[in-house]
Protein backbone atom coordinates (compact mmCIF):
# COMPACT_ATOMS: atom_id res chain seq x y z
CA UNK A 1 0.00 0.00 0.00
CA UNK A 2 1.63 3.25 -0.78
CA UNK A 3 2.44 5.74 2.02
CA UNK A 4 -0.58 8.04 2.59
CA UNK A 5 -3.57 6.00 1.57
CA UNK A 6 -6.14 4.31 3.37
CA UNK A 7 -6.57 1.12 2.63
CA UNK A 8 -10.28 -0.89 2.76
CA UNK A 9 -10.01 -3.66 5.19
CA UNK A 10 -12.84 -6.59 5.69
CA UNK A 11 -14.18 -6.85 8.81
CA UNK A 12 -14.53 -10.48 8.94
CA UNK A 13 -17.00 -13.10 9.28
CA UNK A 14 -17.76 -15.12 12.48
CA UNK A 15 -16.93 -12.29 14.97
CA UNK A 16 -18.74 -9.41 16.78
CA UNK A 17 -15.46 -8.33 18.97
CA UNK A 18 -12.87 -7.68 16.11
CA UNK A 19 -9.12 -5.99 18.07
CA UNK A 20 -5.97 -4.18 16.78
CA UNK A 21 -2.60 -5.27 17.74
CA UNK A 22 0.28 -2.96 16.10
CA UNK A 23 3.06 -4.68 15.21
CA UNK A 24 6.68 -4.08 13.99
CA UNK A 25 7.03 -6.62 11.75
CA UNK A 26 10.35 -8.15 10.47
CA UNK A 27 10.80 -9.18 7.09
CA UNK A 28 14.08 -12.59 6.45
CA UNK A 29 16.05 -12.86 3.53
CA UNK A 30 18.02 -15.86 5.16
CA UNK A 31 17.00 -19.03 7.15
CA UNK A 32 18.54 -21.47 9.41
CA UNK A 33 18.09 -23.00 12.55
CA UNK A 34 19.49 -22.56 16.52
CA UNK A 35 20.48 -18.87 15.20
CA UNK A 36 22.74 -17.16 18.13
CA UNK A 37 20.92 -13.95 18.96
CA UNK A 38 24.28 -12.47 18.18
CA UNK A 39 23.41 -13.31 14.76
CA UNK A 40 20.05 -13.35 14.27
CA UNK A 41 19.71 -9.72 12.79
CA UNK A 42 21.73 -11.19 9.79
CA UNK A 43 18.73 -13.07 8.76
CA UNK A 44 16.71 -9.69 8.76
CA UNK A 45 15.85 -8.38 5.18
CA UNK A 46 13.87 -5.31 5.97
CA UNK A 47 11.15 -3.99 8.35
CA UNK A 48 7.47 -2.90 7.79
CA UNK A 49 4.48 -2.10 10.24
CA UNK A 50 1.79 -4.50 10.76
CA UNK A 51 -1.47 -4.86 12.19
CA UNK A 52 -1.96 -8.11 14.48
CA UNK A 53 -5.94 -8.44 13.85
CA UNK A 54 -8.18 -10.69 16.45
CA UNK A 55 -11.65 -12.18 16.38
CA UNK A 56 -11.53 -11.77 19.87
CA UNK A 57 -14.82 -13.14 20.59
CA UNK A 58 -13.57 -16.46 19.24
CA UNK A 59 -10.16 -16.70 20.20
CA UNK A 60 -11.62 -16.50 23.70
CA UNK A 61 -14.36 -19.13 23.40
CA UNK A 62 -12.34 -22.03 22.38
CA UNK A 63 -9.48 -21.16 24.88
CA UNK A 64 -12.13 -21.28 27.54
CA UNK A 65 -12.82 -25.08 26.21
CA UNK A 66 -9.50 -25.85 26.09
CA UNK A 67 -9.39 -26.13 22.14
CA UNK A 68 -6.86 -24.45 19.28
CA UNK A 69 -7.73 -20.82 19.12
CA UNK A 70 -6.14 -20.19 15.72
CA UNK A 71 -9.55 -19.23 13.86
CA UNK A 72 -9.40 -15.80 16.00
CA UNK A 73 -6.19 -15.44 14.80
CA UNK A 74 -5.67 -17.05 11.19
CA UNK A 75 -8.11 -15.58 8.11
CA UNK A 76 -8.58 -13.93 5.30
CA UNK A 77 -6.82 -10.70 5.96
CA UNK A 78 -5.90 -11.02 9.15
CA UNK A 79 -2.53 -9.50 8.79
CA UNK A 80 -2.41 -5.92 7.11
CA UNK A 81 1.36 -5.19 6.42
CA UNK A 82 2.70 -1.81 5.12
CA UNK A 83 5.44 -1.30 2.31
CA UNK A 84 8.84 -3.58 3.67
CA UNK A 85 11.62 -0.96 3.96
CA UNK A 86 15.49 -2.38 3.56
CA UNK A 87 17.38 -2.72 6.89
CA UNK A 88 20.49 -0.64 4.55
CA UNK A 89 17.91 2.11 4.14
CA UNK A 90 16.06 1.89 7.75
CA UNK A 91 18.70 0.17 10.22
CA UNK A 92 17.41 -1.81 13.27
CA UNK A 93 14.54 -1.06 15.06
CA UNK A 94 15.09 -1.56 18.64
CA UNK A 95 13.69 1.82 19.92
CA UNK A 96 11.72 4.42 19.12
CA UNK A 97 7.65 5.31 19.26
CA UNK A 98 5.04 3.05 18.03
CA UNK A 99 1.47 3.94 18.41
CA UNK A 100 -1.92 3.21 16.78
CA UNK A 101 -5.23 5.80 16.62
CA UNK A 102 -8.21 4.65 15.81
CA UNK A 103 -10.63 7.73 14.34
CA UNK A 104 -7.67 9.71 15.40
CA UNK A 105 -7.45 8.52 19.37
CA UNK A 106 -4.33 7.37 20.35
CA UNK A 107 -5.15 3.29 21.23
CA UNK A 108 -1.43 2.17 21.75
CA UNK A 109 1.37 4.37 22.79
CA UNK A 110 4.80 2.77 23.64
CA UNK A 111 8.66 2.64 22.37
CA UNK A 112 9.89 -0.70 21.20
CA UNK A 113 12.94 -0.85 23.83
CA UNK A 114 9.97 -1.93 25.82
CA UNK A 115 9.26 -5.36 23.99
CA UNK A 116 9.51 -8.21 26.34
CA UNK A 117 11.99 -9.81 23.52
CA UNK A 118 13.57 -7.97 20.46
CA UNK A 119 13.42 -8.59 17.32
CA UNK A 120 16.91 -10.86 17.65
CA UNK A 121 16.25 -12.76 20.15
CA UNK A 122 12.75 -13.43 19.01
CA UNK A 123 14.18 -15.27 15.59
CA UNK A 124 16.62 -16.56 17.78
CA UNK A 125 13.82 -18.55 20.28
CA UNK A 126 12.07 -19.08 16.87
CA UNK A 127 14.46 -20.78 15.16
CA UNK A 128 15.33 -23.17 18.04
CA UNK A 129 11.87 -24.20 17.57
CA UNK A 130 11.39 -24.16 13.73
CA UNK A 131 13.62 -23.89 10.40
CA UNK A 132 13.46 -20.39 9.46
CA UNK A 133 13.37 -19.17 5.37
CA UNK A 134 14.04 -16.58 3.23
CA UNK A 135 10.58 -14.75 3.09
CA UNK A 136 9.42 -15.56 6.48
CA UNK A 137 7.69 -12.98 8.10
CA UNK A 138 7.57 -11.84 11.99
CA UNK A 139 5.50 -10.11 13.68
CA UNK A 140 7.24 -8.87 17.04
CA UNK A 141 4.52 -8.29 19.27
CA UNK A 142 2.12 -5.43 20.15
CA UNK A 143 1.98 -2.94 23.13
CA UNK A 144 -0.75 -2.76 25.92
CA UNK A 145 -4.19 -1.66 25.10
CA UNK A 146 -5.14 -3.80 22.19
CA UNK A 147 -8.94 -3.10 21.64
CA UNK A 148 -12.13 -3.06 19.15
CA UNK A 149 -13.20 -1.42 16.14
CA UNK A 150 -15.91 -1.66 13.99
CA UNK A 151 -17.07 -1.32 10.47
CA UNK A 152 -16.03 2.88 9.40
CA UNK A 153 -13.32 2.82 12.06
CA UNK A 154 -9.97 4.23 10.59
CA UNK A 155 -6.87 2.66 12.15
CA UNK A 156 -3.38 4.44 11.59
CA UNK A 157 -0.74 2.71 12.88
CA UNK A 158 2.68 4.49 13.74
CA UNK A 159 6.46 3.20 13.87
CA UNK A 160 9.20 6.02 14.00
CA UNK A 161 11.47 5.67 10.61
CA UNK A 162 8.75 4.01 8.54
CA UNK A 163 6.07 5.77 6.32
CA UNK A 164 2.15 4.89 8.48
CA UNK A 165 -0.05 2.21 8.35
CA UNK A 166 -3.81 3.07 7.65
CA UNK A 167 -7.07 0.60 7.05
CA UNK A 168 -10.54 1.57 7.01
CA UNK A 169 -12.48 -1.18 8.39
CA UNK A 170 -15.37 -2.05 5.99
Amino acid sequence: MAAGTVAPHPYPSLTKNYHYEAELVAILDKGGRDIPVDKALDLVYGYSLGLDMTRRDLQRALGDEKKPWEIGKIFDHSAPIGAIHKVAQTGHFTQGAIWLKVNGQTKQNANLKQMIWSVAEQISKLSQAFELFPGDIIYSGTPENVGPVLRGDVIEMHIDGLPNLSVKIV
